[in-house]
C-alpha cells in the first residue's frame, strides 16, 4: 500500500512536467515580447554611462502609456540610413522631444533646450578631458512625434547630430519616430560590479516644455 500511494504523485508529476515547462516557456516568451528584454552594449557610444558588453534591462511596456521623456536612455530600431540595415537596435539618450528647440551652445558650452541651459554630468570624460556637448553649432526644433537623441560619448556616437550633418540638415533624417522606440533602458544588471539604475539626471527637471 505504501508503494502504491507514493507511485501516484510521482506519476502525476511526470505527466504534468511538460505542461509546466510549456507554461514557463510561454510566460518567458510573452514577457520578452511585451514587458522586459535584455540588451548588451556593443559600442562605446554611451560611455561612461554604459560600457561595451554591459547588459541592460529594457522596459518595453512603459511607452504604451506615455511618450519618452528627456534624459531617458532608450532602445530604438535604427533607420536604415543610420544602421545600413532594417533590423538593428540602437541605444541613446533622449535630449529633445517633439516641439523642443535645441541649440548648441551657450557661452559656457552647454546645450540650450527651450531657452534653458542643460548641464550634462554624464558626458564622456577621461583623464580630466571631457567631450564637448557637440562638435559643431546647431539650432533645431524637434518635429512632433519625433526625438532628438545623442550618445553620452559625443565624440564616438552616431546619433541625431551626426545624421543632421550628413543629411544636409534634414531634421526628419536626424530624428527618431517615437513608434520606432523599443523601450526604456532602466538598469544595468551585468557585470555585477557595474549594476545601477539608469535614472533621469536631475538637471532635466528645470527644462521647460516647448
Amino acid at each position: 500500500m505504501i508503494d502504491e500511494q507514493t507511485d501516484k504523485p510521482r506519476s502525476s508529476f511526470w505527466k504534468e512536467l511538460p505542461i509546466l515547462l510549456g507554461v514557463a516557456i510561454l510566460v518567458a516568451v510573452l514577457v520578452r515580447a511585451f514587458v522586459l528584454q535584455t540588451f548588451f552594449i556593443p559600442s562605446p557610444s554611451m560611455e561612461n554611462t554604459l560600457k561595451i558588453d554591459d547588459r541592460v534591462l529594457v522596459n518595453k511596456l512603459v511607452y504604451d502609456f506615455r511618450s519618452p521623456h528627456r534624459g531617458e536612455v532608450i532602445v530604438f530600431r535604427a533607420p536604415v540610413e543610420w544602421a545600413g540595415t532594417d533590423d538593428e537596435d540602437f541605444i541613446k539618450r533622449v535630449i529633445g522631444v517633439g516641439g523642443d528647440h535645441v541649440v548648441c551652445c551657450d557661452e559656457q558650452d552647454r546645450l540650450v533646450i527651450n531657452g534653458q541651459p542643460l548641464d550634462e554630468p554624464y558626458i564622456f570624460s577621461m583623464d580630466g578631458r571631457r567631450d564637448k556637448p557637440a562638435d559643431q553649432a546647431f539650432d533645431i526644433t524637434v518635429p512632433k512625434g519625433r526625438l532628438w537623441v545623442m550618445g553620452d560619448h559625443r565624440s564616438a556616437s552616431g546619433d541625431s547630430l551626426e545624421h543632421w550633418q550628413q543629411s544636409g540638415q534634414d531634421i526628419m533624417a536626424a530624428t527618431i519616430d517615437e513608434d520606432e522606440v523599443v523601450g526604456r533602458a532602466f538598469t544595468v544588471f551585468w557585470p555585477v560590479d557595474r549594476a545601477k539604475w539608469l535614472s533621469v539626471p536631475e538637471q532635466y527637471d528645470s527644462i521647460p516644455n516647448s
